[in-house]
């Protein structure tokens, strides 16, 4: 038994710095998009508070919820991409790109 523990190590070493190179990766994205994002409402907030007309506001609003959308979609591409790329077998590799299937139906 203590042969298998050391199987998985070794192949969770292989994989996981692959996955957490590309993790961070992801991670920096997606922080730089809600950042512009976080920008986007703090304008929007001055937007409404100086009285722009409503039109120009759901403009902006609606570039906000498209670029929300997109970061969105792109934390899931990285859980789906971690799900093929750090798997120890197909079967577990299904098992968790079911399980990102699920979140993006529940969510998106």
């Amino acid at each position: 038994m203590a042969a298998t523990p050391a199987k998985t190590t070794a192949s969770t070493t292989t994989a996981a710095p692959k996955a957490s190179a590309y993790r961070s990766e992801h991670q920096r994205d997606v922080i730089n998009r809600l950042k512009r994002i976080e920008g986007q409402v703090r304008g929007l907030i001055d937007m409404v508070e100086s009285g722009r007309p409503c039109e120009d506001v759901a403009q902006q609003m609606s570039a906000a919820r498209k670029a929300m959308d997109k970061a969105f979609y792109r934390m899931m591409a990285c859980s789906v991409m971690e799900a093929v790329s750090g798997s120890e077998s197909e079967v577990a590799t299904l098992q968790e790109v079911e399980r990102s299937t699920r979140i993006l139906e529940k969510y998106a």
